[in-house]
């Protein structure tokens, strides 16, 4: 076909015309451009091609075989086609093609307004762009440039004329300017299986979020009873929403859940929270009132002045054991409550706080004291300064000021003020460095008495410490790669004299865990109420492969402390240690090649000729949707456990994934999940059951089975899908591209 045959001689302009509209058009269809706004729509030329085109230029063209009409985004196919001009409408009959803003339609016959976007297709296919949606129907309207409704549709994200699944509805609204599909009359098909009917159905046409119903939920609660949970979530702006769950239990009753979340900003800076809350009225089990709060909120004041809080609370004891579903939040004892402010300058920052905690015991505890969880003090309020600055004419100095009040129902109270200066000068040359510092540990305490009266207590304790380093390299290989290695030994000393302190409370403090972090600071507690007597020094040394591009592949690391005097100040006044040196540590951690990675530390007893603790975690991630975890950590005469998990693919769309926890020890599972995972071209089905433990005498064991319907919804029971990604280090989502 030739693109301008040889008209008849009355006809002649209207090919010159069509000739200079196509050749002006060409250098804006020669690019891929955004959507353009209806102005912009409304003043793009016209430009039309056919095999035979008559008419009059100041009224309509009508058109004829292989016909072809573009105007901006929108073009336009068919064996016919009538363009009225005053009206700026096009009417087109027999095998009708139209892509407007990337979306596709065919039918029989077209009536367009170009300008308003207004009119109908019959018989109409069509295939979105925004989430690769298809269907069709007996009728086409279209409302404007971006909505449309559709009379007796189909609706699927699926390829092909035979979708897996589908959606029949009497009509479907279709708002790409609201960005939502609403359907009635809905009936949702799965592998021709009717599995879902609803009068109305909406859902999001990108798959961004919106208000609505959310997919209902029937599952097993931690005891194992049924329950659902039909959520509705509220859109209420791009910053905030809001989701309800009521949630039907058989055995318990209804209870009513919502979570709110917001992030803003104002003048000031930043703000941001989540507030959850759950209530049960009048449990059936128990026969009373059962409820759960979590809510955190952070903002910005003004600058550098913010505010926050943090509380957690809960009606009983038993209250994560009874409605947990995960093992994090079945294990949580101690719920924490905080209302803080912060000010921070160049230089100097305070903070102010108060600071509770409610305790949830383990209901075992009444008979084996071994399980009750001590309740911390209490800090109203406490306020914390800090200052420092570096490089002033070679020092580095800081000031750390504490002052708290410690209140508990059952234990000694008391204020605490405690001072910190310190000053350093740092000598940091290529290849070495030599810190030394000296600090001040000043603090007093009023205790209060039986009686009522204050008991007052100082104390004054000077700390020297010199850390010093040397840095080495050398060009190396590692696995047959050129590497830069290093080797950095390191010596740290700290003095620090005797001060008898078995008279000072114990308010906050505790020896803290053994690591290359804390083996270089200069008290082993946490906590101001000791300060360790200290006449030490510490001897690591480290090696490093970094690759070409800066990349550590390969970390090695020993270190051990060595005592030149006994540590007389302990936690308990009746123990003395006069070790001459601490354990051993010895850590490694890197990358074998691209696929495997692996951290290990060791603690080791010289002393006692044994390990005192270990860790070891080795992955492998040869491909997308591979990996291997298996992890080994022990403690002595308390725990050895043993921790697999893996996601696998079994087949070309069988996917498995699966975790156990074992205890050793105990000879006992602690956590188990087993899954399995179909992926096919437009949905997702998951199926699988989890267990674990909840208190010491209890263990939940959710089930879950769930279809999720790309662009659609998701169908089913339990949510797999938060249980694999917590409980699988490095789990990918088979459809990533539909939302978490």
């Amino acid at each position: 076909m030739s693109l301008f045959p040889a008209p008849p001689p009355s006809q002649r302009w209207v090919f010159a015309l069509t000739a200079i509209v196509t050749a002006t058009a060409v250098p804006a269809h020669a690019q891929s451009v955004a959507p353009q706004s209806n102005a912009e729509e409304s003043n793009a030329p016209v430009i039309v091609e056919a095999e035979e085109i008559t008419g009059r230029p100041d009224r309509e063209v009508n058109l004829n075989r292989d016909v072809e009409l573009i105007r901006g985004q929108t073009r336009m196919t068919a064996d016919s086609a009538c363009y009225q001009q005053v009206e700026d409408r096009v009417s087109a009959q027999g095998n009708v093609f139209m892509q407007r803003f990337g979306d596709r339609y065919t039918g029989d016959s077209l009536q367009l307004n170009l300008s308003s976007g207004k009119g109908y297709l019959l018989n109409p296919t069509y295939k979105l762009q925004a989430n690769n949606a298809q269907g069709g129907a007996a009728r086409l309207d279209f409302i404007s440039q971006e909505e449309a409704v559709v009379t007796n549709a189909t609706y699927s994200t699926c390829e092909g004329l035979n979708p897996d699944w589908y959606l029949k509805a009497n009509t479907l609204r279709l708002d790409a300017g609201r960005d939502v599909g609403v359907a009635s009359g809905t009936v949702v098909y799965f592998k021709g299986v009717p599995i879902l009917g609803t009068p109305a159905l909406s859902f999001s046409l990108s798959g961004a979020r919106r208000s609505g119903w959310l997919p209902p939920s029937v599952g097993f609660g931690s005891k194992g009873a049924a329950e659902v949970m039909v959520p509705y979530y509220f859109n209420i702006a791009p910053n905030r929403d809001l989701t309800v769950y009521p949630r039907l239990m058989l055995d318990r009753g209804l209870q009513l859940g919502a979570t709110g979340r917001y992030i803003g900003e104002t003048g000031a800076g930043w703000y941001g929270g989540e507030t959850h809350l759950e209530f049960l009225l009048n449990d059936k089990e128990t026969r009373t009132d059962r409820w759960l709060v979590n809510s955190n909120h952070s903002q910005a004041l003004a600058r550098g002045l913010s505010f926050g809080w943090n509380i957690r609370a809960a009606s009983d004891d038993e209250y994560p054991s009874d409605f947990s579903k995960s093992i994090s939040t079945s294990a949580e004892r101690q719920l924490l409550r905080e209302v803080r402010t912060d000010y921070v300058s160049q230089y100097w920052s305070l903070t102010a706080r108060a600071q509770n905690y409610q305790i949830l015991q383990d209901p075992a505890a009444a008979t084996d004291p071994s399980l009750t969880v001590v309740r911390p003090y209490d800090r109203l309020p406490q306020i914390n300064f800090h200052a420092g600055r570096y490089d002033v004419n070679g020092f580095d100095w800081a000031l750390d000021a504490e002052l708290v009040r410690f209140s508990h129902p059952d234990f000694q109270t008391g204020n605490r003020a405690v001072a910190i200066p310190q000053v350093s000068y740092p000598f940091i040359r290529p290849g070495y460095f030599v810190t030394p510092k000296l600090m001040v540990h000043s603090s007093k305490y009023d205790v209060d008495t039986v009686g009522g009266s204050a008991r007052t207590l100082t104390r004054t304790l000077p700390t020297f410490s010199l850390d010093s380093g040397l840095i080495y390299e050398r060009d190396a290989t590692l696995l047959g790669k050129s590497m830069t290695q290093t080797l950095e030994p390191r010596l740290f000393y700290v003095y620090t004299p005797y001060k008898d302190q078995s008279e000072f409370p114990l308010f906050d403090t505790a020896e803290a865990g053994f690591s290359f972090a804390q083996i270089f600071s200069e008290n082993r507690f946490i906590g101001a109420d000791r300060v360790a007597d200290a006449n030490q020094v510490t001897a690591a040394i480290t090696s490093r492969f970094i690759e070409e591009n800066g990349a550590e592949r390969l970390r090695l690391a020993i270190g051990q402390r060595f005592y030149l005097s006994d540590q007389r100040v302990q936690l308990d006044p009746s123990q003395l240690r006069k070790d001459s040196r601490s354990d051993l540590l010895v850590a490694a951690s890197g990358r074998i090649d691209d696929n495997w990675t692996f951290d290990s530390a060791v603690q080791y007893d010289a002393s006692a000729k044994q390990t005192f603790s270990s860790n070891y975690g080795l992955q492998w991630r040869p491909g997308d949707k591979k990996v291997i975890n298996a992890e080994y950590r022990y403690l002595r005469e308390t725990f050895k456990n043993v921790d697999l998990s893996s996601q696998w693919p079994l087949s070309m769309r069988w996917y498995g994934v699966g975790r156990v926890s074992y205890s050793v020890k105990d000879h006992k599972v602690l956590e188990s999940l087993l899954g399995l995972e179909y992926r096919a071209d437009c949905w997702v089905f998951r199926m699988g059951a989890q267990r674990f433990v909840t208190t010491l005498r209890n263990t939940s064991t959710p089930i879950f089975f769930q279809l999720e319907l790309n662009g659609l919804s998701k169908l089913g029971f339990g949510n797999p899908l938060e249980s694999f990604y917590k409980s699988i280090p490095g789990y990918s989502r088979l459809n990533p591209g539909y939302g978490r």
